[in-house]
């Protein structure tokens, strides 16, 4: 439901259909010429009525809406904010690296399909269930999609609503992913930077790219402690206290997490990525994974594996698959 969170302040929950994170929430906040949101939500009639109607219990209607601050680029986040453009006029802002990412994508969804399917095998996923993964994700969701029209970078301040903004660039789960905290309302908009129950997707598909979004991710997290802040409003779930011990948590599940995958690549010398994870710790049998569900769980293991590879603890052979070993066995490659 709709809910009130300070004066000028809403949350909005809007589906995400046939995703087990049920729904985003988006904030929207009052100012004198209408509303300014934080995330937009995913592209569906369904998710539209329920921002539509999220909209009129705060005041409004969509065409009210002066502009959309965008955490990251994903389509749970993003995917509506051209709807609300052409509505509304709508300026649309996004931190500049997740602008790039946007600007780079295929233009059709067969060449995404493709190019996730390649990225699958090239780590150890059988090609059926490669191309049944990239089928599964929907991602002409993307495709498309008009860029941002406004620029933000780390430390930039906005005005909304009579409140100061600050973004706080939080590369990890996307390249750009951006918290914005309002240090008069003492909140922090985590987006999926901080969830107050799940630990947030940090995953790799490319182990040749210079990239080590977990590195990133976990020095995001020093970035967002912040002695201010009071409560936490993350993108699903729901809004919560205790930040401190919530980023001390997250830290050390990924340390744990770098411990049992140094361990699995020790005792399975040679093996691919995807054989990794059939070895590691999940909430439930590897076997039941969805070829959806494997993909994120075959990109978080690869984003563990960089860090591992980046610390001097594993090597990957550039073959096709990438196998791993551990830098302790004098491999050179």
């Amino acid at each position: 439901m709709v809910e009130q969170v300070q004066d000028g302040l809403w949350s909005i929950p809007v589906p995400i259909p046939d995703n087990p994170l049920r729904y985003t929430l988006v904030y929207a906040h009052e100012t004198a010429n209408g509303l300014v949101l934080v995330d937009a939500g995913w592209d569906s009639e369904e998710t539209w009525k329920a921002l539509v109607a999220g909209i009129a219990v705060t005041g409004y209607r969509p065409a009210d809406v002066e502009g959309v601050l965008v955490t990251h680029y994903h389509a749970d986040h993003y995917g509506l904010a051209e709807r609300i453009r052409g509505v509304s006029g709508a300026w649309v802002a996004m931190h500049v690296r997740d602008a790039e990412v946007l600007a780079n994508l295929p233009t059709d969804r067969g060449t995404w399909e493709r190019r996730v399917a390649e990225q699958l095998t090239t780590h150890g996923c059988p090609e059926g269930q490669a191309r049944a993964a990239a089928g599964e994700m929907q991602l002409g969701r993307f495709v498309g999609r008009g860029v941002p029209d406004r620029l933000l970078q780390n430390g930039q301040t906005l005005e909304v609503g009579g409140v100061e903004l600050r973004v706080v660039w939080t590369p990890g789960h996307s390249p750009g992913h951006s918290c914005f905290h309002a240090p008069d309302r003492r909140v922090l908009f985590s987006g999926d930077h901080v969830l107050p129950r799940i630990t947030p997707q940090v995953a790799a598909m490319d182990s040749d790219a210079a990239e080590d979004p977990l590195t990133d991710y976990l020095g995001s997290l020093e970035r967002v402690r912040l002695a201010d802040i009071e409560e936490v409003l993350p993108a699903h779930e729901y809004r919560f206290r205790g930040l401190a011990s919530r980023l001390q948590f997250l830290a050390s599940h990924h340390t744990e997490r770098l411990i049992e995958l140094g361990a699995a690549v020790s005792a399975h010398p040679g093996s691919t990525a995807w054989e990794l994870c059939s070895v590691l710790t999940w909430s439930r049998l590897w076997e039941t994974f969805s070829p959806l569900s494997q993909r994120f769980a075959l990109g978080e293991t690869l984003a563990h594996l960089i860090m591992l590879r980046a610390r001097g603890e594993v090597i990957g052979l550039p073959s096709r698959p990438v196998r791993w070993y551990t830098a302790a066995g004098g491999c050179t490659w």
